[in-house]
């Protein structure tokens, strides 16, 4: 017998229909003779939707009490797909986040899981249930309800992967599996049969399809992961560790193109050069929640101002400002300019640092099709552009062709 969690997206569990065809693909699972625990996302465009309806009383909403908003999604999906199990025979039960043992920081908005206690888990199947849990969502010590943030779903069902040492983590979407970009954009796109978590981390982290915090689970935890559609049994990815059975070309190439259409910059000009200054400006925005990407310095030629560059998602860009509004007198600076009209495209494969011209190839590609860089930014096995947004799937498009990722072998 071995035992999986499957996780189903919004579009998977959008509308009464798509629940019970969910409902009967996890008791087929069960009557193969597996264990299934199941993470459930909001239906449809529900969080978006309450999103919108906390903003109609609060021009910003408190997120504490957003968080404890948002969680009700999650609850209205799994109590409707426990309820459609039932009525196929089926013994299910739903648990909310706290119910199933997931405890979190207090990081309202885009907590982090601290740890997770499956013994409800293991005593509800052990009675032989389906147990349906919610994503997106845990408890603090206080015992307030958190939300993930976006893809938090996916991050729940491969911590409770982990937890529960299960044997995979299979992630059901509306697409069939990983591609090597995004087939809305480059419908020659080819579907990967697998692919490393590393390679996996840097896709997802450049707007793939997957949350970067599920990969990074999976990698510490060495939790499979497939990644499939909920609408046919078509072969889906499975993201995994390097194998001795890997070819040692394949480990070299690239794998993909990915690319961010919400990314804003901002420019911090004119800052005293000296020690302390980059740590002034950071600091409070990492206190704040807020993830920043790219980063650029420009000193001036004499030495003693400089130019502090970097890039956030267009959705904290408005918070960026008021932290750095706040902590303007300590660095100095003379101007704040910002963009949030910007894009950025990546292109990701193993092994790229040690294997010269990428870098050059992919620049070229770009500047043959007229688009300018703005700024760039590398790790070891990604490469990644901030041009203009309204060039992004061009840019896409030029770096699938020209790396011939159209092309099997």
């Amino acid at each position: 017998m071995a035992l999986y969690v499957h996780k189903y997206g919004g579009s998977s569990v959008a509308d009464a229909g798509k629940i019970v065809n969910v409902a009967r693909r996890l008791a087929a699972v069960h009557d193969a003779g597996h264990q299934v625990v199941t993470v459930v996302s909001a239906m449809g465009d529900t969080t978006d939707e309450l999103i919108g309806l906390a903003h109609t009383v609060s021009r910003e909403p408190d997120l504490r009490e957003l968080d404890l908003l948002l969680s009700t999604g999650e609850l209205v999906s799994i109590t409707l797909l426990s309820m459609a199990l039932r009525d196929l025979g089926y013994d299910a039960i739903s648990l909310s986040g706290a119910q199933a043992g997931i405890r979190t920081d207090d990081t309202f908005g885009k907590a982090l899981i601290s740890e997770v206690d499956p013994e409800r888990l293991l005593r509800e199947l052990s009675l032989g249930r389906l147990v349906i849990v919610a994503g997106f969502q845990g408890l603090t010590p206080d015992e307030d309800i958190t939300t993930l943030g976006r893809g938090g779903s996916d991050t729940t069902a491969v911590a409770l992967a982990a937890a529960l040492r299960a044997d995979r983590c299979d992630i059901y979407t509306d697409v069939a599996g990983i591609y090597s970009a995004d087939p809305r954009i480059v419908p020659a796109a080819r579907k990967l049969a697998g692919v490393g978590y590393e390679e996996m981390l840097e896709l997802a982290a450049a707007g793939a399809k997957m949350h970067p915090r599920s990969i990074e689970l999976g990698a510490v935890y060495n939790v499979p992961i497939y990644v499939a559609s909920s609408f046919s049994d078509a072969a889906g990815t499975l993201i995994h560790g390097a194998s001795e059975t890997d070819k040692m070309e394949d480990r070299i190439k690239v794998t993909g193109i990915a690319c961010q259409t919400n990314v804003a910059k901002v420019t911090v000009q004119g800052v005293a050069d000296r020690p302390g200054v980059a740590a002034a400006l950071f600091e409070p925005l990492a206190s704040a929640g807020i993830s920043v990407d790219t980063i650029v310095q420009n000193t001036s030629a004499d030495r003693t101002t400089t130019d502090i560059s970097f890039t956030v998602a267009n959705t904290d860009l408005a918070r960026t400002l008021r932290e750095i509004e706040q902590s303007g007198d300590a660095m100095g600076a003379a101007s704040v300019v910002s963009d949030d009209t910007l894009a950025s495209v990546s292109v990701v494969g193993s092994g790229m640092q040690n294997t010269p011209g990428y870098a050059s190839r992919m620049f070229r590609i770009l500047a043959e099709g007229g688009i300018n860089i703005d700024m760039i930014t590398t790790s070891e096995i990604r490469i990644s552009c901030i041009i203009s947004q309204n060039r992004a799937h061009d840019a896409v498009r030029l770096l699938h062709e020209g790396f011939a990722l159209d092309v099997d072998g």
